[in-house]
This record gives structure tokens, C-alpha cells and sequence, in this order.
């Protein structure tokens, strides 16, 4: 567990706290589309969409991760605490479908930020559980995950709960 930029992250894979277009936004997607440069846009918009969305909330999808140190990025689209239901399922969906996609992939490392924990209002303390205890299911006990965290409350958080 850092706190710092994910953007920085040497790993194989870096989570992005996506919006269902992919096509960027504010926080950490923003941050990550401008530092891996166009390439990562045009990744993105290549991904297959309905109705303008290419990643359902809860739901990842890959690519390539253009100026960025990370081979990939993987998106995922986290709940917006007071409008999705069941954004505890949603929030540990979105966890759990990014880090099987690392696998798939045949990442040995991961990065994450505190999904849904900016605009889409999730509570930092509540987030932190449900992302620590999904990280740390024994199907993923192979994989190196870290969480880049910005914000000092934020990195607080994670850090009561990562041994």
C-alpha cells in the first residue's frame, strides 16, 4: 500500500476507476488518461460498446496502457454509492472482475485506487474493507496488489485494515 500516483505504478497493470464510456473524465481517470497519452484513448474507444456504454458498473475491461510504465490498463466502473443498488456487491464485483483479469492476462502485479471513493460518494471506511477483503481471497494470493492512494484520509483507511 503506497500513497502516491498511480500513474507512477511499476506494475504490470494499474486499475483505472473508470466511467462506463471509458473515454475519461475526472480524479483518477483523468489522471491516467492524460499520462498514458492518446494511445490510451484510442485503446478505449476500440472496446465494444451499447448504447455508449463499454463497461457496465461492477464489470473490467483491458487494454493497453500507452506512455504508461504498466503493460495494461484495466478499467472498471465502481457504484455510485446512493443512486446503484447493492453497491457493496457492485464495488467487491468490481474488484474481484479486475483482478481475474489480471490473471488472465498473466500479470504478476496490480495496482489499485480506492474505486468509487471520489464523485461516486462511496464511504471511505466501508470501501476500504470491501476492497482489502477481496484482494485478499486466496484465488489471488499469487498476485502482487498494491493500492496507490492519493488522499491521506483515504491511504488511513487502507492502512488499518492491510497487515
Amino acid at each position: 500500500m503506497l500513497k502516491g500516483d498511480i500513474t507512477q505504478a511499476p506494475v504490470d497493470a494499474i486499475v483505472n476507476a473508470a466511467n462506463p464510456s471509458l473515454l475519461g473524465g475526472g480524479g483518477v481517470d483523468g489522471a491516467i488518461h492524460r499520462a498514458a497519452g492518446p494511445q490510451l484513448l484510442k485503446a478505449c474507444q476500440a472496446v465494444e460498446a451499447k448504447n455508449g456504454i463499454r463497461c457496465p458498473t461492477g464489470q473490467a475491461r483491458i487494454t493497453t496502457a500507452g506512455k504508461l510504465k504498466a503493460r495494461h490498463v484495466i478499467h472498471t466502473v465502481g457504484p455510485r454509492y446512493h443512486i446503484d443498488p447493492t453497491p457493496e456487491q457492485l464495488l467487491s464485483l468490481a474488484y474481484k472482475n479486475s483482478l481475474e483479469l489480471a490473471q488472465l492476462y498473466q500479470c504478476r502485479s496490480i495496482a489499485f485506487p480506492a474505486i468509487s471513493c471520489g464523485v461516486y460518494g462511496y464511504p471511505i471506511n466501508e470501501a476500504a474493507e470491501i476492497a482489502v477483503s477481496t484482494c485478499q481471497h486466496s484465488s489471488f494470493k499469487h498476485l502482487n496488489i498494491y493500492f496507490y492512494l492519493f488522499q491521506q484520509t483515504t491511504f488511513d483507511a487502507w492502512e488499518r485494515l492491510v497487515p
